[in-house]
C-alpha cells in the first residue's frame, strides 16, 4: 500500500515562497538522503532529507505516522551555504561561517 504525502501548511507556504514544487519533494522523499534524524519530534519522529532538484540543493523535513500510513511534509528549503557544509550534508560550525 502506498504512503499517503500530507504537506503541512507551513511547507506549503515555504514552498511557494521558494518556488518548490510538490513533485520536487515527492522525488527527494524517494530518492534523497537522510542526514539528520529527530527521533524525540513529537507527535512523530522526523528526519532532514537532502536531495538534488533542477540543479539545486534541497532539504525536505519530513515525519512518518505509520499508523495512518503518511508521511508529513513539515518544512521545505534551499540549504543556506553559509550555513552548511560544501555539500549541504553537515551544519557548519559557529567558528567556521
Amino acid at each position: 500500500m502506498a504512503v499517503r504525502l500530507v504537506f503541512r501548511i507551513h511547507a506549503v507556504q515555504r514552498m511557494s515562497e521558494r518556488g518548490i514544487r510538490d513533485r520536487d519533494v515527492r522525488e527527494v522523499l524517494s530518492i534523497g538522503e537522510i542526514i539528520e534524524e529527530y527521533p524525540d519530534d513529537t507527535p512523530y519522529a522526523s528526519r532532514l532529507v537532502l536531495g538534488w532538484c533542477r540543479g539545486r540543493a534541497l532539504h525536505v523535513v519530513a515525519a512518518e505516522n505509520a499508523e495512518a500510513q503518511e508521511t508529513i511534509v513539515i518544512t521545505v528549503y534551499h540549504p543556506d551555504p553559509t550555513l552548511w557544509e560544501p555539500g549541504f550534508r553537515q551544519r557548519r560550525r559557529p567558528w567556521n561561517a
